[in-house]
């Protein structure tokens, strides 16, 4: 029998500009892990400012990115419902029922 742990596929790391620094892109990329950070301002001119040896810019998916902050969008908005935010409701479908009319107040 072999005690090896099986590799898994790694889910690609869609994160905001706070998360573009060089130690964080280097660890994913050792890791193996894809990545969609976009890179900040000063970034690009500091890249720019060096000319070849700058390198090139990351790689980045805006389409990706795009998701990401439409689904951060909607769990701030939910999270504006009191009862949501701060887990008011004891049973589980209690919670989901309260997470549905919210998503249907904002829908409407």
């Amino acid at each position: 029998m072999d005690d090896r742990r099986q590799r898994q596929r790694l889910h690609p790391v869609h994160a905001g500009h706070g998360y573009s620094s060089r130690a964080i892109r280097t660890y994913l990329r050792r890791r193996h892990i894809p990545a969609t950070i976009p890179e900040r301002r000063d970034q690009q001119a500091n890249r720019l400012r060096r000319g070849r040896a700058g390198g090139r810019p990351p790689a980045f998916d805006r389409v990706a990115y795009r998701r990401r902050t439409i689904v951060e969008r909607c769990f701030n908005r939910l999270n504006q419902f009191r009862a949501i935010a701060t887990r008011f409701d004891k049973t589980a479908t209690s919670y989901q029922g309260m997470i549905d009319l919210a998503t249907l107040l904002i829908w409407l």
